[in-house]
């Protein structure tokens, strides 16, 4: 909202944003760069697949087995019942969740190389496209 003022007209601007002392080419607080290099998602990607996927199963047999066995106690009992859904459900969210590991772990082995043939077919396109000043 702007005002007459003794000293002329007072408004607001919003068409600029000034650069925070972080910015570079990728904008407001980063720097241009990759968050992370080939070597870190192959990393990343070692990760889910050899602490965190076995580990989850691991968790889960263990939920399994445990579930299992106080269904056997309550045997005769509402709560045995109750037990068994307790342990579909949790068996899903397990199945899910190692879905998603998986599909990480496949995400972060393929980002990288998407990356080298973006860059690579990038360059071939200007290598592809002569200027006539190159023959000056």
């Amino acid at each position: 909202m702007a005002e007459d003022t003794a000293q002329g007209l007072v408004g607001m601007r919003l068409n600029h944003v000034p650069p925070e002392p972080s910015s570079g080419p990728g904008g407001p607080g980063g720097s241009g760069d990759f968050a992370s290099t080939p070597a870190e998602k192959k990393a990343a990607a070692n990760t889910i697949e050899t602490e965190l996927e076995p580990n989850t199963k691991k968790a889960a047999e263990h939920a399994d087995e445990a579930t299992g066995t106080a269904q056997k106690g309550f045997e005769g009992w509402e709560t045995a019942a109750g037990l068994k859904t307790v342990a579909d459900t949790w068996d899903q969210q397990v199945k899910t969740l190692m879905g998603r590991l998986s599909a990480e772990k496949t995400s972060l082995r393929g980002a990288s190389g998407l990356f080298v043939r973006n860059d690579v077919g990038t360059g071939d396109q200007f290598l592809a496209s002569r200027s006539k000043l190159n023959s000056l």
